[in-house]
């Protein structure tokens, strides 16, 4: 099985990365490929480069061989829609199962992505979750997660698709707005992010213009 891990990645911290090694070892996944957005849909356009935000996703994953960035959604224009970047790896990995991770944040808005049960036909979902969270409130999301939710690992490895399950993984109470402000405020952001992060921010004075 391989995660694919979608976001804006501006930056890359250590509430990503913690929570896809969970995940990875929890799962037994054989990789992680994080795919850095190109053109945001449901959120406010990312601050650093496409370039940038894959140079900072590339130094944060050395030494750790089973995560990889993909950029399969910076190859396009338009609006990043992670339907298309699913149709596109079914194509290039066939015969995978693929297991698409979500925080529960972003989970809570699954419903307004495009084409969603497409989406849950096309791989796992495996939802990050945090303590003491469990069924979403928006009855959409409610039905689609009674109807497909598992609790069992070997219901994900005997499909290429279509099951949610809810994985408990540890909360780090980092965010990127947050580590942003930092770099602004002349801040320290050690410790949020890999060192290596940190020194592109510092050589390309990424965030300057952040308000």
């Amino acid at each position: 099985m391989i995660g694919i891990y979608g976001g804006t990645f501006d930056p890359i911290h250590y509430g990503h990365l913690r929570s896809a090694l969970e995940v990875m070892e929890a799962l037994g996944l054989e990789e992680v490929r994080f795919l850095p957005l190109r053109q945001a849909v449901h959120r406010q356009q990312p601050h650093a480069s496409a370039p940038q935000r894959l140079a900072m996703v590339q130094a944060a994953l050395t030494g750790q061989p089973e995560f990889r960035a993909d950029e399969t959604e910076l190859g396009r224009t338009g609006p990043s829609y992670m339907i298309d970047s699913l149709q596109h790896l079914r194509e290039t990995l066939p015969g995978q199962t693929l297991c698409l991770l979500l925080g529960s944040d972003a989970f809570n808005s699954f419903m307004d992505w495009r084409q969603p049960e497409e989406i849950a036909d096309l791989c796992h979902i495996v939802v990050m979750q945090r303590p003491g969270y469990w069924l979403p409130e928006e009855p959409r999301l409610r039905a689609l997660v009674q109807e497909r939710n598992t609790q069992s690992l070997g219901a994900l490895l005997n499909a290429t698709g279509g099951q949610i399950y809810f994985q408990p993984v540890t909360q780090l109470d980092i965010s990127a707005t947050d580590i942003r402000r930092r770099v602004v405020n002349a801040q320290s952001p050690r410790y949020l992010l890999p060192d290596s992060v940190i020194r592109i921010i510092r050589e390309q004075n990424l965030y300057a213009g952040y308000h």
